[in-house]
């Protein structure tokens, strides 16, 4: 079962990955992990991407992929995987789609968690982080024991400048420029499925596994 998870920015598409591999026993793989994986293992994939992002430039979609395939031939990825944070864009869904079509197989599902830009808004700017510890919080939905403070570790909480309204926004445009056409790319290949991100983390993860089977 190889699933791609689709979905703005604070949509909660990690969360809902995390899930999925939990409870189908596959890997739940996000490029961001990836990255970090690889550049401080020193691999020679990792150290490629570095000279890159050191020389400030975008990682090429060529190198990405490579870097996702050396993942997905894996021996815990047999049975499928949950792709987080890749593809990102049209022209990355294509590399992805003719790399993965050379090993005889294919991407099963394509799941959009769908959620409206003012719902992210207000979701992203409740959060609240511990910059020590890197615990996370939500006034609304996770709030901490005491206002402002961390449970852990007891430091100040703070707004991060990625959850600043101004700064989603920006986020939010992008992902419509770049990454919402992927959404007619899945839906023409008849693997695409939405669903309700407004619900709750189990109401949405039901709807997701109803789509996937028991």
């Amino acid at each position: 079962m190889k699933i791609i998870m689709l979905g703005a920015p604070g949509a909660g598409k990690g969360t809902q990955a995390i899930s999925i591999a939990e409870k189908y026993g596959i890997p739940h793989v996000s490029t961001g992990d990836l990255f970090r994986s690889n550049i401080s293992n020193k691999t020679e994939l990792g150290m490629e991407a570095k000279s890159y992002m050191d020389a400030g430039k975008l990682v090429p979609d060529a190198l990405t992929v490579r870097m996702l395939l050396d993942r997905v031939s894996k021996e815990d990825c047999k049975n499928g995987y949950v792709l987080d944070g890749f593809p990102r864009t049209i022209a990355q869904a294509e590399v992805l789609e003719a790399e993965v079509k050379k090993l005889g197989e294919q991407i099963d599902f394509a799941i959009d968690v769908e959620v409206p830009d003012e719902n992210i808004v207000k979701r992203m700017s409740g959060r609240r982080a511990c910059l020590k510890c890197g615990a996370t919080y939500h006034i609304v939905h996770v709030p901490p024991k005491q206002e402002g403070i961390c449970d852990q570790c007891g430091e100040a909480l703070v707004l991060r400048d990625d959850d600043a309204p101004e700064t989603v926004l920006k986020r939010l445009n992008v992902y419509h420029e770049q990454t919402q056409p992927l959404i007619d790319f899945y839906k023409a290949r008849n693997i695409l499925h939405e669903v309700d991100g407004t619900k709750d983390r189990e109401s949405v993860f039901k709807e997701i596994v109803e789509i996937l089977g028991e």
